[in-house]
């Protein structure tokens, strides 16, 4: 049995095989051939294999995906019936006496470098196409597995150096019960999702991909951040034990689920829930959300070869504002850029993503993009109660054309006849620290704030959240972090606006009490965590949390704000 460490990443207890979502190795050398019928009957065996496999991807993304994720596979079929590439491919085998690797990869190379020379964003797309089926084709010359999570039909616990947004999206809950990654911490976008999805998940191991083989049986124990490879009899009758009195734990928070959130001396708050797609709504009503504090509308963009439509994104945010019932919506503007990007936008390089082109700065720019989400977003207002917000604002002047842009697509509505909400609030994140020491002034403008912690935390103390040699900066309760989160809500509460968190940090324990006491009015969090989160803050006493969170306030270290948020809340 062996042992890993990593960080807590997602709740909870899974017991199950793993399997390892690792780009196979597939390099190979030029031969020479001499039965070259058999080497085009190779060919054309890895061909056909190659056109079973994905026609049974494109079937099962079109019942559990939709149409356009399966047009993604549909496109890959068409490339393996080409016949001037396979033609090419047969005639380089024949004529130069090359192994079918060699001759799929120089035949491949030369229509991808042609398709991204065009002028021609269609053909752009052609060239990746192209490059992910010749990929599929070598797989199968080598006899070598490619990985597809979408496809996993059987219990597993993903194992992965990173899962990206759309690795993670694809994951299907009924059957990946958990994940172990290289790298990662609490706020990357696989710990988010893996809360979202309510599965446990340990991240920032270093080596779960060097110690974990293929159907190794692995414990993921979401509790505590360890990860056990091949455990004993004994190791896994304790786990299983440990899962039920979880489970225990858990049933005893649902009875909370209709429960409204109030502190022990009478003090209301209100607990949401941060999601990424219309899915999520199962689990936020079943965990009894009082609203969304945060859609994240981006990954309606990702997973596939072309920006969505302006139908396709109103009958999401339709469908999100019709389940929830009435209860708030808080909708995010596009935020790509950072660790979240999108191939087929083709955005330059940069030296630092994070401090670069992204969210608001992107949309600005590229306003047809930003004018159909907002047109999606005016024509879905009136199924429910929605909340517009804009993230990564630096600016005011930022924020006013923002606005501008959004009068203006409500305007064209108007005129068009098509019915739009009245009085939609009006919300920025407040993610980067001059936003945070202006809120004052941001106060008189806007309709609400959301504190985006992840990003406001990273800012302010100069260390990439994603970077684990600085790991040790990402410090939620440093007294310098609880002076900009007062500093936003006694701005806004001066203007009588209300202040949301949909950051991590809203869902912390140790934070809670603090952000109760700071007089934080809407905490917006993984629909995993609001239960629980409920049960503490009954425990709460609001006028016990003010003197606990001006305590804090005047302290020197993180270090001491957890032991006196420890001492305060013993009782």
């Amino acid at each position: 049995m062996n042992v890993i460490k990593g960080i807590a990443a997602s709740n909870g207890i899974a017991i199950a095989k793993a399997y390892r979502l690792v780009e196979p190795d597939l390099s190979f050398e030029k031969k020479t051939i001499e039965d070259l019928s058999l080497e085009i009957t190779r060919f054309k065996d890895a061909l056909n294999t190659s056109k079973i496999e994905l026609e049974a991807i494109r079937d099962k993304a079109n019942s559990e995906l939709g149409a356009d994720k399966a047009a993604i596979f549909e496109a890959h079929l068409l490339v393996l019936s080409d016949p001037e590439l396979i033609s090419q491919i047969e005639d380089k085998i024949s004529s130069e006496r090359v192994n079918a690797e060699q001759a799929l990869k120089e035949v491949a190379d030369m229509f991808i470098m042609m398709f991204e020379q065009m002028d021609n964003d269609y053909m752009k797309e052609r060239a990746a196409d192209i490059r992910d089926v010749t990929k599929r084709v070598l797989s199968h010359l080598l006899g070598v597995e490619l990985v597809n999570p979408s496809m996993i039909s059987s219990e597993v616990i993903i194992v992965a150096e990173d899962l990206t947004p759309s690795d993670t999206a694809q994951l299907n809950r009924q059957f990946v019960k958990g994940f172990t990654t290289n790298i990662g911490g609490r706020t990357s976008h696989s710990a988010i999702m893996a809360r979202s999805m309510e599965i446990p998940a340990v991240v920032g191991t270093k080596s779960a991909t060097e110690d974990i083989k293929n159907g190794d049986l692995v414990i993921i124990d979401g509790l505590k951040g360890e990860v056990y490879i091949n455990p004993t009899s004994e190791v896994i009758a304790q786990y299983e034990k440990e899962h039920i009195r979880y489970e225990e734990q858990k049933a005893e928070w649902a009875k909370l689920v209709n429960e409204k959130t109030i502190s022990i001396d009478g003090h209301q708050v209100e607990l949401a829930a941060n999601i990424g797609t219309p899915n999520d709504l199962e689990g936020v009503i079943n965990n009894g959300g009082e609203g969304i504090g945060l859609y994240r509308t981006e990954f309606l963009y990702m997973g596939r070869n072309e920006l969505p439509t302006e139908e396709e994104q109103f009958e999401s945010y339709k469908a999100v504002l019709e389940g929830m019932n009435g209860k708030p919506v808080v909708v995010r503007t596009l935020d790509i850029g950072g660790d979240k990007e999108l191939p087929y936008l083709e955005l330059p390089k940069e030296m630092n993503p994070f401090l670069g082109f992204r969210a608001i700065r992107l949309c600005l720019t590229e306003q047809d993009l930003f004018r159909t989400q907002l047109r999606a977003l005016l024509r879905a207002s009136t199924y429910g109660n929605l909340k517009i917000m804009f993230p990564m604002i630096a600016t005011l002047d930022e924020f006013r054309e923002a606005k501008t842009i959004l009068e203006e697509e409500k305007q064209k509505l108007v005129t068009e006849g098509i019915a739009v909400a009245e009085n939609i609030e009006l919300g920025i994140m407040v993610e980067i620290p001059s936003t945070a020491v202006m809120a004052d002034q941001f106060a008189k403008e806007v309709d609400f704030f959301s504190i985006g912690t992840n990003d406001l935390i990273q800012y302010t103390m100069a260390a990439d959240r994603m970077n684990e040699r600085v790991s040790y900066l990402y410090q939620p309760y440093s007294p310098a972090i609880l002076r900009l989160v007062k500093m936003v809500i006694d701005a806004a509460h001066h203007e009588g606006k209300w202040v949301g968190m949909c950051g991590e940090m809203a869902g912390d324990e140790t934070a809670i009490p603090l952000l109760l006491g700071l007089g934080l009015d809407e905490f917006s969090m993984s629909a995993t965590s609001i239960l629980k989160a409920r049960s503490q803050i009954a425990h709460l006493s609001k006028k016990e949390m003010e003197d606990l969170a001006d305590k804090a306030l005047r302290m020197s270290t993180t270090k001491e704000v957890i032991e006196a948020v420890k001492a305060g809340t013993s009782n």
